[in-house]
């Protein structure tokens, strides 16, 4: 064959908010890779509607550039711990990883992590210093704090020799003198060409194809995207699927093969090792399956996630209103989306429950489940779910629960308040150190349970100042009881629109959730409670015609605006008690026990 081209494969990461996807369309446009007349929007990487909506990454996704006469294959990973199953699996497509590090924030929580498992890997690392031309930048301090976690990590001396660069991916330049502001990417490609190995090419071997993301077409059904460890994978080739842990091994075709090349999938004949290629028809593949040749099946190593650490129940719709909004809504319905979602996901696992209409589902956190359960939503479907649950297992024959590394930055002023309240949820501080002169930066180990609704409440402590960004850390024995919501929620007694007059008498009652006009049923949570205990009420309560009546008495009632939660909020809200109902329209909380005589019953027996 003739001389294949250079291949360098890298993977850009980076904690959230610290630039990546920014970088990558200023590597987009100073490659050349769209024309000049091209629309090339911001973000371009971030192509999923939640992604732009968050302003974060979901997906790992591929891309590649020019330069220089090598292509440079990029794979953009998730910056949120809660996808860091995205990371750890596309990392297997890469010989080095772009470390991405806010010139001011310095290294955080999922810093931590993707370091770690790229040393996994074996990875080369190189730092970029980015948003270098923040006013309050402190370049020198976080590559200080840049080497301190390189060692802290168990870094070689090899490792402890990265390369660094300095840059700002807004504005598309870096340089490798920490003083410069302006200028090209020039030197960050040149590094990379420089300092990313050149990967293996054994194209007479017999061929290695490993699947690390799944997605799907319409037209060309399951679509496959990996690596070529070896060999050379040509279109309609037969292939054997292999996996070290199962034994069937089904034949299959190359139906179609593509390669990237900026956005777009490009159709080839052939892709030697050492490329990324995306292949289509073989409906059976799943992440970390091999494609090997018929007569020589040599299974890579299966691809390792860490476990699950959250846990909630998927269950059928069962309130008054169920069906009324959602297009799929039975249990075979959410338990194939379930099954789909896990297929492309491997940080995600089903498991049944002792019921046949729910299904509990486990994940990396709340926001990883969140982010599915919005997806449902917004594809028709219809359920409910519980209040999630952190996940215990057994460790040296001791029962042990999820701790998270929690970095919080917070207003100096405020940082007294935020250390008290994760106190009061099992926190221990692991360091403390100030950000300029304003801003305190904060480290505590929390139990993972500990931070299940602290989001919210760290806000409010902060009057919307703090800044909460944690990962998994270890596996610890139960750190004893952890506050719970401090007070009850006001529930309708019965079916009907919500009255103005009903709420302007209830007023003193507590904050409402709902606003005048909406329907409620009996069960369902329309606010919180002044007090401790849940109050059944009325909302729906009409003002009697009498003859003292005056005249458009009623019309202007003043009542305060609803408390509206997210989807994240709302998880965070519930209790054991209460479901959580999505449909494509609306979110309700309601009690599972919807009767109030009833939940009496069943709390008296408790």
């Amino acid at each position: 064959m003739n001389a294949p081209e250079e291949i360098r494969n890298i993977a850009i990461v980076a904690h959230v908010d610290h630039g990546k996807t920014t970088l990558v369309d200023a590597m987009f446009a100073f490659a050349g890779t769209f024309r000049t007349n091209q629309h090339m929007p911001e973000r371009v990487m971030d192509s999923d509607d939640q992604e732009r909506e968050r302003g974060i990454t979901i997906l790992a996704k591929n891309t590649s550039v020019q330069y220089r006469g090598t292509r440079i294959n990029i794979v953009d990973t998730p910056g949120h711990a809660d996808f860091g199953g995205q990371v750890e699996r596309t990392l297997a497509m890469a010989d080095a990883v772009l470390m991405l590090v806010d010139a001011y924030e310095g290294p955080m929580p999922q810093t931590r992590f993707v370091l770690k498992k790229a040393f996994e890997h074996g990875l080369r690392v190189l730092v970029m210093i980015n948003k270098i031309d923040r006013p309050d930048q402190r370049a020198d301090d976080v590559l200080d704090e840049i080497f301190d976690l390189f060692v802290e990590l168990g870094a070689n001396d090899e490792q402890l020799d990265f390369p660094t660069i300095y840059g700002s991916g807004r504005d598309g330049w870096a340089s490798l003198d920490h003083n410069a502001r302006d200028g090209d990417l020039m030197p960050l490609f040149e590094l990379i060409l420089s300092a990313v190995p050149v990967p293996a090419h054994d194209y007479d071997a017999p061929l290695q194809f490993q699947a690390t993301t799944l997605d799907h077409d319409d037209y060309l059904g399951r679509i496959g995207v990996g690596r070529v460890a070896r060999g050379i994978l040509r279109q309609g080739q037969r292939v054997a699927l292999c996996h070290p842990n199962h034994d069937a091994t089904p034949f299959g075709s190359v139906k179609r093969l593509f390669r990237y090349e900026g956005l777009e999938r490009v159709a080839v004949d052939q892709v030697v090792a050492g490329d990324i290629a995306v292949i289509a028809g073989i409906e059976e593949l799943r992440i970390g399956d091999t494609l090997c040749p018929t007569d020589a099946k040599d299974p890579l190593p299966a691809i390792a996630v860490d476990e699950p650490t959250v846990s909630m129940v998927f269950c059928v719709n069962d309130s008054p209103f169920a069906g009324t909004e959602g297009q799929f809504v039975t249990s075979r319905h959410v338990r194939d989306r379930l099954e789909r979602g896990a297929l492309r996901d491997v940080a995600l696992e089903l498991a049944d429950t002792a019921t046949a209409d729910a299904i509990e589902v486990k994940g990396r956190g709340v926001m990883h489940l969140s982010v599915l359960i919005e997806n449902m939503r917004r594809e028709g479907y219809e359920l409910a779910v519980g209040k999630p649950h952190v996940i215990l297992r057994e460790v040296d024959g001791v029962l042990c629960e999820p701790y998270e590394r929690a970095s919080i930055e917070v207003p100096t002023g405020f940082a007294g308040r935020i250390i008290e309240y994760l106190g009061r949820r099992r926190g221990e501080m692991l360091h403390m150190e100030p950000l300029g002169t304003t801003m305190t930066k904060l480290e505590f180990s929390v139990p993972a349970r500990g931070l299940i609704g602290a989001r919210t409440a760290l806000l409010t402590l902060s009057q919307g100042e703090a800044i909460l960004s944690h990962v998994f850390h270890e596996w610890k024995r139960d750190g004893g009881t952890i506050p719970r919501r401090a007070n009850g929620v006001l529930i309708a007694d019965r079916t009907g629109p919500v009255v103005p007059y009903a709420l302007s008498g209830l007023a003193d009652r507590g904050e409402f959730f709902v606003a005048p006009g909406a329907e409620v049923y009996e069960g369902m949570v329309v606010g919180a409670n002044n007090k401790e205990a849940d109050l059944p009420l009325n909302v729906c309560r009409t003002k009697k015609l009498t003859n003292m009546r005056a005249s458009g008495r009623d019309d202007n009632v003043n009542l305060a605006p609803p408390t509206i939660m997210s989807l994240e909020e709302c998880l965070e809200y519930i209790e054991d008690d209460e479901l959580l109902e999505v449909t494509p329209k609306n979110l309700r909380l309601r009690k599972r026990v919807r009767n109030a005589d009833l939940r009496k019953k069943q709390m008296s027996r408790v």
